[in-house]
């Protein structure tokens, strides 16, 4: 079942979704995190290390993954995912690093590494909660378009939309990986709590197609119209489609 929340501002809308993983905590404070990078997170994160610092929660005990990582990128390059991580949230708060999980960008078998990240993954069990964002052509994690679902972490290629999206990060376009390590959607599915992030104008279409839309891989976040538990966060500007087409009653306020 999909939830959309809707909020005015992308910070009232991380406010809303760090409400959320706060309440898997306080229910479970062993509870597995299943994390992501992006511009999209970043107000939650921003709201869950608050509540750190006020005394209202605490993450001692949690263990997280994340979803990806860059291959060809080494934890201290400050466009790795282990590095945003670290910069946006672990830093912040007192999660045990000990405990902190990604898949390493700079293994010298990225399938083996997979094999190792997937072993791990299965042996932590189901994620608790998995913080999702979305990209412009509907990818979760660097699950990118195509003819089917990917069930495991896998090595994947990025496409020439998605180099594009993030060259914003690095000196130029010639700099971003074309290639990254990513969760699979079968293991993404398995989340006990789905939370979807996604804010601004350029993610309205896509948000729709993606809802409301058929279910297909050419479309990966589509499959999360087949979630147990789906909860969607996002401000006015990325939720002008939906409201404009599907009305008022479509989302939660």
């Amino acid at each position: 079942m999909v939830k959309i929340y809707y909020s005015k501002t992308k910070e009232e809308a991380g406010l809303k979704a760090a409400k959320s993983v706060a309440a898997t905590i306080d229910a479970k404070p062993t509870a597995l995190l299943g994390l992501a990078t992006g511009s999209s997170p970043i107000p939650m994160y921003t709201e869950l290390a608050k509540m750190y610092n006020e005394g209202k929660l605490s993450f001692k005990d949690c263990v997280s993954v994340n979803l990806d990582e860059y291959v060809g990128l080494s934890p201290d390059h400050d466009q790795s995912y282990a590095y945003f991580m670290n910069d946006n949230l672990f830093s912040k708060i007192d999660i045990d690093i000990a405990k902190t999980n990604l898949p390493s960008g700079i293994a010298p078998d990225p399938v083996a590494e997979c094999e190792r990240y997937n072993a791990l993954l299965n042996t932590l069990g189901p994620q608790d909660v998995q913080i999702l964002g979305i990209g412009h052509n509907g990818h979760i994690g660097f699950n990118e378009p195509s003819d089917r679902f990917p069930q495991k972490t896998e090595l994947v290629y990025l496409t020439e939309s998605t180099v594009k999206a993030n060259a914003r990060f690095f000196a130029s376009e010639k700099d971003v990986p074309t290639s990254a390590l990513s969760m699979g959607i079968g293991q993404i599915l398995r989340a006990k709590k789905i939370i979807l992030l996604a804010n601004g104008e350029a993610k309205a279409e896509i948000l729709d197609k993606a809802l409301f839309g058929d279910v297909t891989p050419r479309v990966p976040a589509s499959i999360l119209q087949f979630a147990d538990c789906v909860e969607v966060y996002a401000d006015e500007e990325a939720l002008s489609v939906i409201i404009a087409k599907h009305g008022e009653n479509a989302v939660i306020r």
